[in-house]
């Protein structure tokens, strides 16, 4: 993924940066999205995308290492908060094999993960299909990218 850091910043109502993430936003409980915010945008946004990985699973695929839990774009530029649960914008695939949101399920006995819940901003609107991999929706992205920054939020199974 390039690199395109800024001051935005993203934030939730669920959990405080490095926090708990609480079972609800995840497989053992809900397993619905958390509620995201977001200011500070780069001058010039015109569309958004959001994504959810855990770098610390164990498992390297497709070139790249961790755990793809949440892709999400075509969110038009006027976008400064996702509700809990959201249906706004497209859903990509995630490492389940599933479109939309699958929350933090580390391996037993695995420790702590952090997840990191990343909100890019983009020059220009996209339009792109459901059902999009990272590495697919980041080859679209990257050329676009005028910022980006992250949340991060931790879980760990008993």
């Amino acid at each position: 993924m390039a690199f395109a850091l800024s001051t935005m910043q993203l934030e939730s109502s669920a959990f405080a940066p490095q926090g708990a993430i609480p079972t609800k936003h995840t497989g053992e409980g809900d397993d619905v999205s958390p509620a995201l915010s977001w200011q500070g945008a780069p001058e010039g946004a015109k569309g958004f995308a959001v994504i959810c990985h855990d770098p610390d699973a164990p498992l390297v695929q497709h070139g790249t290492y961790g755990f793809v839990h949440w892709v999400l774009y075509n969110l038009p530029g006027s976008t400064t908060s996702l509700e809990e649960n959201t249906n706004q914008g497209t859903s990509g695939k995630n490492d389940f094999g599933k479109l939309g949101y699958g929350g933090p399920m580390p391996p037993e006995g695995h420790g702590l993960h952090q997840y990191y819940f990343w909100v890019l901003a983009l020059d220009k609107p996209t339009d792109l299909p459901e059902g999009l991999s990272l590495p697919e929706v980041l080859k679209q992205l990257e050329p676009n990218l005028i910022g980006m920054n992250r949340l991060i939020g931790t879980y760990q199974r008993d």
